[in-house]
């Protein structure tokens, strides 16, 4: 069986036309000229598109239940599969390495029990142990040890419901106890966690609505970013349906910014608190006036879909594409200050370290890049990762952080399953942490910079004793946890970044 494209422009065709979204259809159709294929219409059943991946997932299913020798594999690897799943074999994969290891961890245990009943049998018939206890004894000693090794460390954990969807991302307030949280299902919370605590209300739910025929209805699109300004008091918010909006923290929507032609991907408020920084699909950026809402500046200078931003100072920011091009601008300024190029793939995201005076930058071409405005070539080229890098984070300097003599550490995260720490003034990585089993998404420091957090798409949170693992050559993970409670936001399960990348490709 095979699929033209033709069919594959009707089938989306169809899928709009039935979602509702007309205008979509209509143009999608003009430019995919449904009119002139020769595919009658009325032979393609409703919901043909839905039907034809969900037997597709079913598919996939099988094919990975099966051994390559052809037997039936021993046990379910997922539990469920997705979309994202299937178009990600490397996924399927560790997830099937790892059903295999936990039931040859769980034949050894079954095999040192019978071991151990014998030993209990025989001791019973008058032997005693070495220490002198009674065996019985001995064996309860040796369960306990096994628990030591394979539990987790136990944390104080709260976790949040009423999100109807995937919790795409998390924001915390910098001055009280709030938590900010984006969903698929066209909604922004806030969370007081303070009120949690005691047991009282818990949330602020911030509707995303557009207008039509005079009424605020749902937008039904993602939120995908969210950004505190520095005192804490507005939140800013993008959302795939190419609105940003500023909300109070009482979760009062103040302002609504339209300009952007299409999903936002990034945003961010400057330090001072005047000006919001907004990347969307139309291949802009734009400087919006926080107290009137209107853009102060459109940058039109990717030719395509601007995947991050990042402020230098109160005026002066830079952005990533997926036209593997970085540039440097500034507020009032007609052209780039700086343009940056080197990277053979989408740019997937861009930080500015503390200083203001390097910017690093991560690739699906498996490097991280620092650069200076002082150059035009990069200033390091990091090349370790051996697949696409998703994020970076710098750690803290100043005296907010443990050691603010210390050289710059930056992390990156990669869908090779490890994270990296680099000494960014040597351009050289002082290590590896290979704790992840699956793609890793997303990285942060603690303020103090003693820990550093790694979330991945197997489920687990690391937390990680940056002096420890910058010291010795083997990997600590202070604490692990898993995805629905340490997330502190979740739904019926917590996806995370994952997704978003996944319709940055659409």
């Amino acid at each position: 069986m095979s699929i033209t494209s033709d069919e594959v422009n009707f089938l989306v065709y169809r899928y709009l036309q039935e979602s509702g979204f007309s205008h979509s259809a209509f143009t999608f159709g003009m430019e995919s000229h449904i009119s002139q294929s020769n595919i009658n219409g009325t032979l393609v059943p409703p919901a043909a598109l839905i039907s034809i991946l969900q037997k597709g997932l079913q598919y996939v299913e099988a094919e990975i239940s099966i051994n390559e020798d052809g037997t039936v594999f021993d046990g379910r690897p997922i539990e469920s599969l997705s979309l994202v799943d299937a178009v990600m074999p490397d996924v399927v994969h560790t997830r099937q390495q790892a059903f295999r290891d936990k039931l040859a961890e769980q034949q050894k245990a079954i095999s040192s029990s019978s071991s151990s009943a014998a030993q209990s049998h025989a001791t019973n018939n008058g032997e005693t142990s070495l220490n002198g206890e009674e065996n019985g004894t001995h064996a309860l000693h040796n369960h306990m040890e096994v628990m030591e090794v394979d539990s987790e460390v136990q944390i104080p954990t709260t976790v949040l419901r009423g999100h109807e969807s995937e919790v795409f991302i998390c924001a915390w307030n910098p001055v009280t106890d709030l938590l900010a949280s984006g969903s698929g299902d066209s909604t922004a919370r806030i969370w007081n966690l303070i009120e949690n605590s005691s047991g009282g209300s818990t949330q602020l739910v911030l509707r995303h609505c557009i207008r039509e025929g005079g009424q605020d209805v749902p937008s039904n699109k993602d939120v995908t970013s969210l950004d505190w300004n520095s005192d804490g008091t507005l939140l800013a918010t993008g959302s795939y349906d190419g609105f940003a909006r500023i909300w109070t923290k009482d979760g009062n929507l103040s302002s609504t910014l339209g300009q952007h032609k299409g999903p936002i991907f990034a945003l961010k408020w400057n330090k001072k608190g005047n000006s919001i920084l907004s990347a969307g699909v139309d291949k802009t950026t734009i400087i919006w006036d926080a107290q009137t809402g209107e853009a102060k500046q459109q940058f039109p200078f990717h030719s395509a879909p601007a995947l991050d931003v990042d402020w230098q100072n109160n005026s002066t920011f830079a952005s990533c594409s997926t036209d593997m091009c970085i540039h440097v601008c500034r507020l009032g300024s007609e052209r780039p200050l700086k343009t940056f190029q080197g990277h053979t793939n989408e740019v997937n995201a861009i930080k500015w370290d503390p200083s203001g005076m390097l910017l690093a930058s991560c690739s699906d071409d498996m490097t991280l890049k620092i650069w200076s405005m002082k150059q035009d070539t990069c200033v390091h080229n990091l090349e370790a990762h051996n697949k696409e890098i998703y994020t970076i984070k710098w750690s803290p300097t100043g005296t907010g952080s443990s050691n603010p003599n210390a050289n710059m550490l930056l992390a990156s995260a990669s869908f090779d399953s490890t994270v990296r720490l680099w000494d960014v003034d040597r351009g050289v990585c002082i290590h590896t942490l290979t704790k992840h089993q699956e793609p890793v998404y997303s990285v942060a420091f603690s303020p103090d910079g003693k820990f550093l957090a790694s979330g991945s798409f197997d489920k687990c949170v690391h937390i990680w004793d940056t002096l420890v693992s910058a010291a010795a050559p083997s990997q600590t993970a202070v604490m692990k946890m898993m995805m629905m409670i340490h997330v502190c936001v979740s739904s019926e399960r917590c996806v995370g970044e994952q997704l978003q990348r996944n319709r940055r490709n659409l």
